[in-house]
């Protein structure tokens, strides 16, 4: 790893970037316009003292989720979160080179006090703003399909009982799979469509049996409740927004009025739960 270019090249970043374009307020007066390491590590669920040390040259190294969550805090392209990998010392994480549509993106982190995230139109993550890292873990720049939506729906039935606890799953995978279908068709059947599809059938007869039911249908998102360890019980409206030019689609988690979610959201992103001393954001 080489610690000092990581350092120097983390530091050049944060310098970079605005608080406006991390989606923070940009009130009071600032030494320099870009952000303050609190508010990186912030962003990024890392301790303070662990991302100081990282810019300093002198922190551990750095695991794979770590580089995705601080890929996401500091705005990264798609080239610069690859630079950041392999001075840490990774492989470039695999997946789409596809740099998050701005217009999206500035929604994203227009609405901090709503979980969202964005995705590519196969469903893998491109960017998270703080509150959805903050609950569901970061997805970005994760290895294999790790970062995509539907791989994990298929794949891993904690996550399926964390969006859905204790309910029918039925109906969610069929929607993944429709939407997937439809998606598929609309790229002309490529080879990122057709290998994702190809992977997800290897692994899930569930996905298979479903798949070859041939249905077809637009993205859309049930209301969800979610119970959070910290928090208790999380109440939200699903709203997803979808770029004509990009494709891209945001969605947002809207805490549902007059049921104490959006005072329940506040606590999960209070300091003394997001400051992770290890340095490992909290999944």
């Amino acid at each position: 790893m080489t610690r000092a270019e990581l350092g120097d090249f983390l530091r050049r970043r944060r310098d970079a970037l605005t608080p406006a374009a991390a989606g923070l307020p940009g009130g009071g007066r600032r030494r320099a316009p870009g952000l303050r390491r609190d508010e990186v590590a912030s962003l990024a669920h890392l301790s303070v003292t662990y991302y100081e040390r990282l810019e300093q040259g002198r922190g551990p190294h750095p695991s794979a989720a770590t580089l995705a969550a601080l890929s996401g805090a500091l705005r990264l392209t798609g080239d610069e979160r690859d630079h950041v990998y392999r001075l840490a010392g990774h492989a470039a994480p695999a997946g789409p080179d596809e740099t998050p549509d701005p217009g999206l993106l500035a929604l994203l982190h227009g609405n901090a006090s709503a979980p969202g995230y964005l995705a590519d139109d196969l469903g893998t993550v491109l960017a998270q703003n703080a509150l959805n890292v903050a609950l569901f873990g970061p997805f970005t720049g994760l290895p294999g399909r790790d970062g995509n939506l539907v791989w994990r729906w298929f794949t891993s039935p904690q996550w399926r009982d964390t969006l859905e606890p204790g309910g029918d799953h039925e109906p969610t995978g069929r929607a993944y799979v429709a939407d997937l279908r439809a998606v598929t068709a609309q790229r002309g059947h490529d080879e990122a469509a057709l290998a994702l599809v190809e992977d997800l059938r290897a692994v899930s007869a569930e996905f298979a049996r479903m798949w070859d039911e041939h249905h077809v249908s637009a993205l859309h998102c049930a209301t969800k409740h979610i119970v959070d360890r910290r928090v208790g019980r999380l109440d939200l409206d699903c709203v997803v927004v979808t770029s004509p030019h990009s494709r891209q689609r945001l969605l947002l988690l809207l805490p549902m009025a007059g049921t104490g979610t959006e005072a329940r959201l506040r606590g999960v992103l209070s300091p003394h739960r997001r400051d992770v001393a290890d340095g490992r954001p909290r999944s």
